[in-house]
């Protein structure tokens, strides 16, 4: 008799190809069937850049393009309360992603060494789900430093998470409520965050570059502040959002901090850094205009 447990499973499953039955009682599937289903059960792990990884960005970016067709002539308001619907639901969906956090005793397990769950360590104050927080006010406000932090910063950060994620995030099926919440999260502020300018509520200019580095600068130091108070009151002893106190082993901040060794300042490339991306991204459009101004132009 094998005991329950692993032996128990390894007892049940000893001899398929003589047509032995299962533990369960039922006959054993062929061996070509099993392969099928183990394939099927396969595709649906998530991990950067898998076929599934790929299906859900192509899934959120039809929602997108759907819904930039959907509001074409729509007045400028509709447009900015049609994101902030969508940050405010992906809010909700966000907290309740967190609730199945924090009774995932699989997780708790896997983190337990990083202190495990700690509802002052799962505030959306991360470079990428912050953006739920301030998309709203900044298409609402049309204040076009926070609209030009959003639409560089937004997709960049939710990208990151996406194809780095953390412990407990890669390799396991996408259907369990913890990937469907961190994909689910991730992806929704990226297409949100990218609707600033689909939807045509912000265009990136070249003079916005030193105030989208200022607002990082600004709301990143901010974020220092709230980790050293959760520290220091002992709420979260490892708060670290933004990255702004530890590198946590990530390679290119650890460079940073072999440059500048002190907590928070280590940050100031990552600064530089988004300048230039933001440029890159700014000649772009920029290119894109002048293409279709000449073109107009050929038309007429």
């Amino acid at each position: 008799m094998c005991r329950q447990g692993f032996l128990w499973a390894s007892c049940a499953s000893r001899s398929p190809a003589s047509g032995a039955w299962s533990a369960s009682g039922t006959p054993w599937r062929g061996t070509s069937e099993r392969s099928k289903i183990s394939k099927m059960s396969d595709f649906w792990i998530m991990r950067p850049f898998s076929p599934v990884f790929f299906l859900l960005l192509a899934l959120f970016l039809l929602i997108l393009i759907a819904a930039a067709a959907l509001l074409r002539g729509r007045s400028e308001r509709t447009k900015a309360l049609v994101i902030s619907a969508a940050c405010w639901l992906t809010l909700l969906g966000f907290i309740a992603y967190k609730y199945f956090l924090s009774i995932d005793a699989e997780l708790n397990e896997l983190t337990a060494s990083m202190g495990g769950f700690n509802w002052w360590g799962e505030l959306p104050l991360q470079l990428c789900n912050i953006n739920m927080l301030l998309i709203p006010v900044a298409v609402l406000k049309r204040y076009r430093p926070l609209l030009s932090f959003c639409f560089f910063v937004g997709p960049l950060g939710a990208l990151m998470a996406l194809v780095m994620p953390g412990t407990g995030f890669n390799g396991y099926s996408i259907f369990l409520p913890r990937m469907l919440g961190y994909y689910g999260t991730h992806f929704m502020v990226m297409i949100e965050a990218l609707a600033i300018a689909a939807f045509g509520l912000y265009r990136p200019r070249f003079r916005d570059l030193p105030l989208t580095m200022l607002a990082l600068f600004v709301i990143a130091f901010a974020i220092f502040c709230i980790d050293m108070l959760l520290r220091v009151s002992a709420l979260h002893p490892k708060a670290n959002y933004f990255f702004a106190v530890e590198t946590e082993g990530n390679p290119l901040l650890e460079l940073f901090h072999s440059w500048i060794p002190v907590p928070f300042l280590f940050l100031l490339p990552s600064i530089v850094i988004l300048g230039v991306y933001a440029g890159v991204i700014t000649a772009g459009f920029a290119l894109a205009e002048r293409f279709g101004a000449g073109k107009r132009k050929k038309q007429a």
